[in-house]
């Protein structure tokens, strides 16, 4: 039996991985509003990785008969400078949800709730891949250049990133 206070710290969770899905769905719109179509395919995708982070919390809270109580979730931001502010802005938020991961697995440490401990710990490793992800595609980025020509060959860049 979960206590109310994990309980309530996982269901506020959900809502976090419910906002990354939404503002990746707006980046990816942006994305192929200005014609960045691989990047745009890669957040559409990617926002369905946070939705199902979102599901796998949501499943964690009824196989451990907690009350699931969804949260209005915040109107993302629509309107960006240039793909690379997307995608630093998208790497910023990953160290976001890596700092809240951290503070529910110290959290759960502290009131010795070893089993959902040792279920963030999927979460600890996710964050490590998607922080190292979303650095990667803002240096290559940088690397490439925000020149016609290199913001071509960016956008190929991540376009094959997708599905990985």
């Amino acid at each position: 039996m979960l206590s109310q206070e994990v309980i309530k710290k996982l269901n506020d969770q959900v809502t976090k991985e419910m906002f990354a899905s939404n503002l990746y769905l707006s980046m990816s719109s942006w994305c192929f509003r200005n014609r960045f179509d691989g990047a745009g395919q890669f957040l559409f995708e990617h926002a369905g990785e946070e939705s199902n982070h979102a599901k796998k919390l949501i499943t964690y809270l009824n196989e451990t008969d907690s009350v699931v109580e969804l949260q209005s979730v915040a109107k993302p931001e629509s309107n960006f400078k240039s793909l690379l502010d997307v995608f630093e802005k998208t790497y910023q938020h990953e160290l976001s949800i890596t700092q809240s991961i951290n503070d529910l697995v110290s959290f759960m440490l502290e009131q010795k709730d070893y089993s959902t401990f040792n279920f963030l710990q999927w979460y600890v490793a996710e964050q490590h891949e998607e922080e190292a992800l979303f650095r990667g595609i803002v240096d290559k980025i940088k690397l490439i250049g925000e020149q016609s020509n290199g913001l071509y060959l960016a956008d190929q860049y991540i376009k094959n990133l997708s599905g990985k």
